[in-house]
């Protein structure tokens, strides 16, 4: 079969002066796209700014043959989410793929969390997935096609002590996906999640002895897929990482349905209500509504 090819497609990566990002800058450029390489050039925790991680990419990808532009407007406001988009059409005049990789870390037990510690989180991951999005959607509808790849994490699908809001931002992440694939079906809009594990300047600390073995190369595979035209799927999420990729999915159990439902039978039929035999995975709200509303009848 042939390769994965790119050729006029113009993706918007954030986040990509480093790590994944930039893996999957350079990656998808190799491929025939051109870039948009977005980086606010801050630090691990989201402080500072600079030009010389994005546009270190752009020279890479332009010594590789490639096409790309660096941008260094922040994700975590609307109007840097609208330029980073502006960039995209000005330089090449469409947009086709959106990847929300953008990412920053201040993690801190619950019991300690401060608004300095959840608006920030919140602001770059969750908030700069809808405010980069968003402009280029009205884009992506009228032309009738785009891919959008944004990057969950185990921490918020599985849970991670003192992530509760990197957690959340990054659960929130996974409902926003599940609407876009639903609203962007008719216009073949499929937009996916990745939860990767992979060495990155946010998590080689705490990786150890093993971060070498996760490497982001062995990520962007997985995401040059779900960016490309011919992804079969849509509202999906994967775990990556290490040359390992499995999907994860919200599954609903039979349960029970009792007409006299006290707290009792809560407690005393609860093993029923949590048994995975004969679960479903519903693909949206009205299907699982479907599945509830069948159980009743």
């Amino acid at each position: 079969m042939a390769d994965l090819g790119f050729d006029g497609k113009v993706a918007i990566i954030t986040g990509a002066g480093g790590g994944l990002g930039r893996s999957h800058a350079r990656e998808l450029a190799r491929r025939g796209a051109l870039i948009v390489v977005n980086d606010l050039g801050g630090s691990v925790d989201g402080s500072g700014s600079g030009t010389t991680a994005a546009q270190a990419v752009v020279d890479e990808i332009k010594a590789e043959g490639g096409e790309a532009v660096a941008n260094y407007d922040s994700v975590a406001t609307p109007e840097g989410g609208r330029a980073i988009v502006q960039t995209a059409l000005d330089t090449f005049g469409r947009v086709d793929i959106v990847i929300n990789n953008a990412g920053i870390l201040r993690d801190t037990s619950f019991k300690n969390l401060g608004p300095e510690q959840l608006e920030p989180v919140l602001d770059v991951h969750l908030k700069g997935a809808f405010y980069v999005t968003q402009p280029a959607w009205e884009h992506l509808r009228n032309q009738g096609y785009g891919r959008i790849v944004s990057t969950a994490s185990g921490a918020g699908i599985f849970g991670n002590f003192g992530q509760t809001n990197y957690g959340a931002a990054k659960m929130g992440l996974v409902g926003l996906t599940r609407v876009l694939a639903i609203e962007g079906a008719k216009y073949d809009i499929k937009a996916n999640i990745i939860a990767p594990v992979a060495k990155t300047r946010m998590t080689e600390d705490i990786l150890g002895p093993i971060a070498d073995k996760l490497q982001p190369e062995l990520v962007t595979p997985v995401v040059t897929y779900l960016a490309h035209e011919e992804c079969a799927v849509t509202g999906e999420a994967y775990s990556v990482g290490g040359g390992r990729v499995a999907r994860i999915f919200i599954g609903v159990t039979p349960g029970i349905v009792e007409a006299g439902l006290s707290a009792e039978t809560v407690r005393d039929r609860l093993d029923d209500i949590r048994s995975e035999e004969g679960y479903a995975v519903p693909a949206s709200l009205n299907e699982e509504m479907v599945l509830a509303l069948k159980s009743l009848s």
